[in-house]
């Protein structure tokens, strides 16, 4: 009598990604994943201590293979720029994922990468040195908000997609300009949250980093609790 097959630590990898590409990080469960792998959970937490760990690890091979290949170019905010978008792009391609690196973050070797990436940046702004902790903690913040944030709109089924679209089109369009006189106004010009969002995600970055580099040029502190300018 043969027993069960003994998976290695990709083949387990590669099966959660699978279950999250068909579902979301509420449904997973490693009894689950067992199941589809013909195994009992006990065998695959010899390689993950929990479900959470197992869920970083997942997610940190989409940092990793978004460093594979990568060359830092240009000034800083080039180099953070270029990095931001090569990792949205890694998620925009599995979103499920994208959600999963947002609520339970990553400690591997991907996550090092990009941590190690964006801190030299940041030392060569020219920001003192003291304040480039609060500064990359400030940009990670922002950048795995806007990537989470891409997922809710990449999971999205056409036929959803398009009722929401109408949904909007009727509220908006439909207001009434009495009780909403600014949406009414601007309301053949406001968009719907799910468009250009990749120019959004630019735009917005974009701003981050100048706000940084006017920080630098006015020498004003950049750690939580520095005072507003007036």
């Amino acid at each position: 009598m043969t027993g069960r097959r003994r998976w290695s630590t990709e083949e387990i990898l590669d099966a959660t990604a699978e279950l999250l590409r068909t579902g979301d990080a509420d449904s997973f469960s490693v009894r689950r994943l067992a199941a589809t792998l013909g195994t009992d959970s006990s065998s695959l937490y010899r390689h993950f201590r929990s479900k959470t760990e197992l869920l970083r690890a997942v997610a940190d091979r989409i940092l990793l293979a978004a460093m594979d290949g990568y060359r830092p170019e240009g000034d800083w905010k080039q180099r953070i720029t270029s990095l931001a978008l090569r990792v949205r792009e890694f998620f925009v391609q599995q979103p499920q994922l994208a959600a999963v690196w947002g609520r339970y973050a990553s400690s591997g070797t991907g996550s090092r990468l990009v941590m190690e990436e964006v801190l030299q940046a940041l030392s060569a702004s020219g920001l003192p040195e003291e304040e480039i902790p609060a500064r990359y903690h400030r940009l990670t913040v922002l950048l795995s908000a806007l990537v989470s944030a891409e997922a809710g709109f990449g999971t999205v089924k056409p036929a959803e997609h398009e009722q929401g679209m109408e949904l909007f089109r009727v509220a908006v369009l439909g207001a009434d300009p009495e009780r909403f006189p600014a949406l009414a106004r601007f309301a053949r010009d406001v968009r719907p949250l799910g468009a250009d969002r990749r120019a959004a995600f630019e735009e917005i970055l974009a701003a981050h980093l100048a706000d940084v580099e006017a920080g630098i040029a006015a020498g004003r502190p950049a750690g939580p609790g520095a005072p507003a300018e007036g």
